[in-house]
């Protein structure tokens, strides 16, 4: 028997997710809270029933939720959720698509979720409350901190170390042993071959820091 889940934010990244968590099966969707002028809506067939605020209650009759806001600019409000949702005492739990690969020997935090053809190799670990987004490789050692998104077809190889906070571009490639600082932005299709001293956003190949 399936269990229940709610879903936290309603927008494109929470249909991806959707699709996610009903090809892997293992939770029935309740419903989805958003912002309050989106009440009595909802999305791929699943109700928006209720706000942010309403989450005390809504864990009265479901104790399974899961982030699907988005993160490109700032994970703050992915993080404000994610502290909200441990005060309540909730389970968090990993969804990971049945089209994903994921090594025994990796390690997933809470929260996190691992979309269509992404792969997570050997002695890999990823922190809470990340995205891995679709066919994302993190290669084997590779280490991601909490709250991060590694956008689509991202590719970190062996050894690899990104910080807190991140949001690694759509097709951005780390070379082997690069670390990647806290709330640093490296943009779609940027070529990583050194490691990042100072947080910021960063662009292109080669690679250069704008802010």
């Amino acid at each position: 028997m399936k269990e229940p889940i709610i879903l936290l934010g309603g927008g494109g990244h929470c249909k991806s997710c959707i699709d996610v968590i009903e090809q892997e099966g293992k939770y029935e969707i309740l419903g989805i809270t958003d912002l309050p002028d989106k009440a009595g809506q909802s999305m791929a067939g699943y109700p928006v029933i209720g706000t942010d605020d309403d989450l005390p209650e809504l864990k009265n009759s479901c104790n399974n939720f899961l982030i699907t806001i988005g993160h490109i600019q700032s994970p703050g409000l992915r993080v404000k959720l994610f502290e909200l949702l441990k005060e309540l005492g909730v389970n968090i739990p990993v969804i990971i698509s049945p089209h994903a690969i994921v090594s025994k020997h990796a390690k997933i935090g809470s929260g996190t979720i691992v979309m269509h053809n992404a792969i997570v190799n050997t002695e890999a670990v990823v922190g809470e409350n990340c995205i891995l987004n679709t066919g994302a490789l993190i290669e084997h050692e590779s280490h991601v901190g909490a709250h991060c998104h590694i956008s689509t077809y991202a590719i970190l190889n062996g050894q690899c170390q990104v910080g807190s906070g991140c949001f690694i571009g759509s097709n951005t490639v780390l070379a082997n042993n690069i670390s990647i600082p806290e709330n640093t932005l490296v943009a779609a299709g940027s070529v990583v071959l050194r490691t990042l001293e100072k947080s910021g956003t960063y662009i292109g190949n080669p690679l250069r820091k704008i802010r």
